[in-house]
């Protein structure tokens, strides 16, 4: 059975480093990167740069979930109650 955890390579800052995300995850950061046009590599660093705590690839899950979830609030009408 494959894993679905794919490792890659790729410069950050200047130093290349290894990063295990799944496949789900490295799709968000390439759709991500592209809107934003900039590299991979330096969304990667921006992430870095800015995580507070633990490895990682944590820190680009927790960030490509939360860029996805404020979409989806942002394209998500306000319900008002019904009175």
């Amino acid at each position: 059975m494959k894993s679905p955890v794919v490792k890659r390579s790729i410069v950050v800052a200047g130093h290349k480093t290894s990063v295990s995300l799944e496949e789900a995850f490295w799709n968000g950061m390439k759709e991500i990167s592209g809107l934003r046009n900039m590299t991979l590599s330096e969304l990667v660093g921006e992430i870095d740069s800015n995580r507070q705590q633990g490895n990682l690839s944590s820190a680009i899950r927790l960030f490509v979930l939360d860029y996805f979830r404020s979409r989806a609030m942002a394209a998500t009408p306000e319900v008002k109650p019904q009175v």
